[in-house]
């Protein structure tokens, strides 16, 4: 017996696709950074496949959220994303990916098992992260919460690490709400303003923000205390952005935050 899908489940492959689209129309407005856009847009491509796959297999028996339970069912297809990245990724993507598409699949399942048992996802495997997106998205839209260890300052559903924050449009009272985005669900949360999501450091004087003029909208929020920052986008005059995709256009921040000695609390789409 079949189950039916919900309409939102099936509009994560769609979310993908837009993604792909936004990324396209950026690269063609920034030559200058036209080659990461254009991994990006055919890494949410490859997800957008994967997503189908998990669409089809969560009607005929629904997904359990558990990963242990429900891997094999979809391991055969993580090769789309890998056999991706083994032909379009940077060098050390790519390389990366070539080796593991020898993999036994005892050992391609047990490399998924340890990231996603490791509570807060380790940025040293992003391969990883991307093969498991989609099935964490499809989760999220199904509304099957992922068996996951959570953490305060991760995703309240799944336990993803932040990847970007949004500054969105408040009351006038509140100002714009930061709403940290999950580099593994894709899901939204609010987030206190003057708190670092990686070690809750509350003290204004260790948090400091920095900006350029060439990135109006972008900043770099850090934290002194565990030298790791979240990059943040304000949508809350043009909501058009995606900040995950848009969040490309700035690489040349996180290369400055690097030099600072900061490191990103979870890579971007890039890797950085």
């Amino acid at each position: 017996m079949r189950t039916p899908v919900a309409g939102s489940a099936r509009e994560v492959a769609s979310d993908f696709e837009r993604r792909a689209a936004r990324a396209e129309m950026l690269g063609r407005a920034t030559p200058s950074i036209e080659e990461p856009l254009e991994f990006a847009a055919g890494l949410y491509r490859a997800q957008a496949r994967l997503a189908g796959v998990l669409e089809a297999l969560h009607a005929d028996e629904p997904l359990s959220g558990h990963l242990d339970e429900d891997v094999d069912r979809f391991l055969d297809s993580t090769a789309i994303v890998v056999r991706y990245a083994a032909e379009s990724g940077p060098p050390a993507l790519s390389e990366e990916a070539r080796a593991r598409r020898e993999d036994l699949p005892s050992t391609a399942r047990a490399r998924l098992i340890v990231y996603w048992e490791g509570g807060r996802p380790s940025s040293e495997d992003y391969l990883s992260r991307a093969i498991l997106r989609p099935y964490v998205e499809f989760l999220r839209a199904a509304r099957v919460p992922p068996g996951r260890v959570h953490r305060r300052g991760s995703c309240p559903l799944c336990g993803g690490a932040p990847w970007m924050a949004a500054r969105r449009e408040g009351s006038l009272m509140e100002g714009a709400k930061r709403m940290l985005v999950c580099a593994l669900c894709g899901g939204e949360w609010l987030f206190g303003r003057i708190l670092c999501p990686s070690c809750l450091e509350q003290n204004p004087e260790r948090l400091p923000s920095f900006s350029v003029e060439t990135h109006p909208t972008v900043r770099i929020e850090a934290c002194e205390t565990c030298h790791r920052y979240v990059k943040s986008i304000d949508l809350s005059e043009d909501a058009r952005p995606i900040p995950e995709v848009d969040d490309l256009v700035s690489l040349s921040m996180d290369l400055w935050a690097r030099e600072q000695g900061f490191e990103r609390i979870e890579p971007g789409i890039a890797g950085l």
